[in-house]
């Protein structure tokens, strides 16, 4: 039975442990040694913090990589046998691209993104390993950095989704079942120092953000209703000291939550508005406001969707997800900042109660809505959480979703769309996005497409045009934002999920995007105060 299947969601899903040592890498007890290789202008070169095992193997190293097909090619995983020349009995070589600039050997500093890539894809092959060691947090120029970047590399990139499974499998079935790797070691000249132990802690911190995020995406919705995700968001949130409340049934009608259970009241799961207030303490400036979509499963409601496009939807929670996870890694790292974070749940199914095409539903800030197509629920759900955030005049409020498959075709799988009506806000979003690891790309709201959602019986439709789709899903959402509050919106659709093979230290399936975003920006927010 896998190790990771009784992991509680949030933990560290299956690894025991992420600790620093100072032992030189041909030295540490380890089942396998993890070194980084590069593209050299002559051929294979080391990366900083290989120099033990280079000695220990003496000239043949280089050579012996190569004759294995080592390139150097950005994670490329080869595995060699030390045959005792080091404590570990394996050296595993991954490869991390084009040699950093420096003096055009191995002196450079590798980017974080590329390390925390690195990392994850030699941790996600030696599955099964008991201790695995690292030297790459030293090739990153800033050891503190390259210990973050390298931490959340190692620990994003062990995690394993087997709560479901009964038996561990055999290779033949083409699918991994092997536990994560037990315990990461991450060699530094210093271990002591608390510089770098608090970047342990960090790494910890956001990784088990991100990973709660993944097992409550992969959770099958049938054990994932809304009540379920509320019930689990005051459970977590509950243990970190934040306040919690959770808005169901008559509450929410008499609220005026319009949006929320018009797209909730075909489903025989009743809808949820869950609202997490975290208080930053003394010194404490900056007022922030979070909204997540929480649609447990889109079905389409009466616009019913395709088969195939349903079979991922259990992944039209992944912003709700993503807030709750951040406001409690935030609670966690004790972050000099106000956070109120407002997520709608709802499940959308097709009943004789639904919303039909045409229902005109009337929301929190007392503007309607004529639905023309029951499949964009999630805009409607958010408008009444963004409408409600907006009373209490956050500084800034920023909402993420898996909004539209507009933005696949935009950007892809992997880039997040960030809108807003504040330039600087979406440039801070996107700056620390970057920073996180998480691409994104800053995207307009142009004010011709606005009168694509005029409706001739309400004030707005909820969907229009398909040219611009990802836009008007913007400039409908802007409608329901308070005059003078600062407001960002990530489009999240494609990177929330991986249809396709792992890869660096991301996994089939829920990814946890914009965690890390999230949490970075709130640091800068922080310290800037």
């Amino acid at each position: 039975m896998s190790r990771s299947r009784n992991e509680r969601p949030g933990s560290l899903g299956g690894v025991t442990s992420l600790s620093l040592s100072s032992a030189s890498a041909a030295a540490s007890k380890a089942d396998a040694v993890v070194i980084g290789v590069a593209q050299g202008p002559k051929g294979l070169v080391l990366a900083p913090g290989a120099d033990s095992v280079s000695d220990a193997l003496g000239k043949a190293l280089l050579p012996a990589l190569t004759g294995l097909g080592a390139t150097g090619r950005a994670e490329q995983v080869v595995r060699l046998a030390t045959l005792g020349a080091t404590t570990a009995p394996v050296v595993v070589a991954v490869g991390l691209g084009p040699v950093a600039a420096g003096d055009g050997d191995s002196d450079g500093a590798y980017d974080s993104e590329l390390l925390r890539r690195a990392a994850g894809a030699a941790v996600r092959e030696l599955a099964g390993s008991g201790r695995v060691a690292l030297t790459l947090s030293m090739s990153g120029g800033d050891v503190a950095a390259g210990v973050r970047a390298v931490g959340e590399g190692t620990l994003l990139g062990a995690y394993s989704f087997g709560r479901y499974r009964t038996a561990a499998g055999d290779a033949s079935s083409g699918v991994d079942r092997r536990d994560p790797v037990g315990k990461l070691v991450l060699l530094v000249p210093d271990a002591k120092s608390k510089t770098l132990r608090a970047a342990v802690r960090r790494a910890e911190v956001v990784s088990r953000a991100v990973l709660l995020v993944r097992d409550l995406v992969n959770t099958p919705p049938s054990d994932l209703h809304p009540v379920e995700l509320a019930e689990l968001a005051s459970s977590v949130a509950g243990r970190t000291g934040v306040d919690v409340e959770v808005i169901e049934g008559k509450a929410l009608v008499s609220g005026g939550f319009g949006g929320l259970v018009g797209v909730g009241q075909g489903s025989a799961n009743g809808p949820r508005l869950v609202h997490l207030a975290y208080r930053g303490g003394k010194g404490t400036t900056s007022k922030v406001a979070l909204v997540g979509k929480g649609v447990t499963f889109d079905s389409g409601g009466l616009s019913l969707k395709p088969a195939a496009a349903m079979e991922e939807m259990k992944s039209d929670m992944s912003g709700a997800a993503a807030v709750l996870a951040t406001v409690v890694a935030v609670a966690e790292l004790g972050l000099a900042v106000d956070v109120d974070a407002w997520i709608p749940m709802a499940e959308n199914m097709p009943s004789g109660a639904a919303i039909r095409p045409s229902d005109v539903l009337t929301f929190r800030n007392g503007k309607t809505v004529e639905v023309n197509n029951t499949d964009a629920e999630g805009r409607l759900i958010l408008a009444d959480a963004i409408a409600r955030a907006c009373e209490d005049s956050p500084d800034i409020l920023i909402d993420v979703a898996t909004l539209t498959g507009a933005q696949l075709v935009a950007l892809g799988a992997r880039t997040t769309a960030v809108m807003g009506n504040d330039d600087a806000l979406r440039a801070s979003v996107v700056d620390a996005a970057g920073r996180a690891g998480e691409p994104s790309w800053p995207m307009p709201l142009p004010a011709d497409l606005r009168k694509g959602l005029e409706s001739e019986v309400a004030d707005l439709i909820n969907t229009g045009p398909r040219e611009g789709g990802m836009l008007s899903a913007g400039l409908f959402l802007q409608e329901f934002v308070t005059e003078g509050v600062r407001w960002a919106h990530l489009d999240i659709a494609g990177p929330a999920y991986n249809s396709g093979e792992a890869y660096g230290y991301t996994p089939h399936g829920g990814t946890g995007a914009a965690v890390r975003t999230f949490v970075q920006l709130l640091e800068d927010l922080a310290h800037a105060g």
